[in-house]
């Protein structure tokens, strides 16, 4: 008959990933003519829980390379951004956010800037990233025992008898080798 025990463990609770797009905007040392290129660097970021909702908060370095003064120079403008997004993330076992919740986030696709525009002298962007995050927390998980404990086995002197004998037609193989067998046979 098998009767049931919990076990407590950790386990993932809720899943989620979303694509954020998040505008900015920056004013240029000089009035930009073109933009040449947008690289963001240094993504750091984290996940807390803020009532039954996770936040995260994060930065990033944006680097805009431009041109100016009718496209015969060229600048490079760095910004540091940041962004705070309040997610509520669906758990797939019914629980609460509570202390002992671990909230663990990801970057799925790292920041890129997505749009770029020149808009009376300021530069405006568009930086989309694509985070995930996993609420890892306690769990019980049961399981069936079954009473029935597996008997034990009795080992005679004949089974020690046979593993002896085994060892020695172990012993007989390697004494009987032929080492010169492949030079005998060519």
């Amino acid at each position: 008959m098998a009767n049931y025990r919990e076990i407590v463990t950790k386990t993932v609770l809720g899943k989620a990933k979303k694509t954020f797009t998040n505008h900015y905007s920056l004013t240029p040392e000089q009035v930009p003519t073109t933009i040449l290129g947008c690289w963001v660097i240094n993504h750091k970021f984290e996940g807390s829980k803020e009532n039954k909702k996770v936040r995260i908060k994060g930065t990033s370095d944006v680097n805009i390379w431009y041109a100016y003064d009718n496209d015969t120079k060229t600048l490079v403008s760095k910004q540091t951004i940041s962004y705070d997004e309040l997610l509520n993330v669906s758990k797939k076992i019914e629980s609460d956010l509570t202390d002992d919740s671990e909230i663990i986030v990801r970057s799925l696709k790292q920041p890129t800037c997505t749009k770029v525009d020149i808009n009376e002298g300021n530069i405006e962007y568009d930086i989309t990233k694509e985070l995930g995050i996993e609420i890892v927390g306690d769990a019980k998980v049961r399981i069936a025992v079954d009473d029935d404990e597996d008997e034990w086995e009795d080992l005679t002197e004949e089974d020690n008898d046979n593993e002896k004998s085994e060892d020695r037609i172990m012993e007989d193989i390697d004494k009987n080798v032929n080492e010169n067998f492949i030079n005998e046979n060519n």
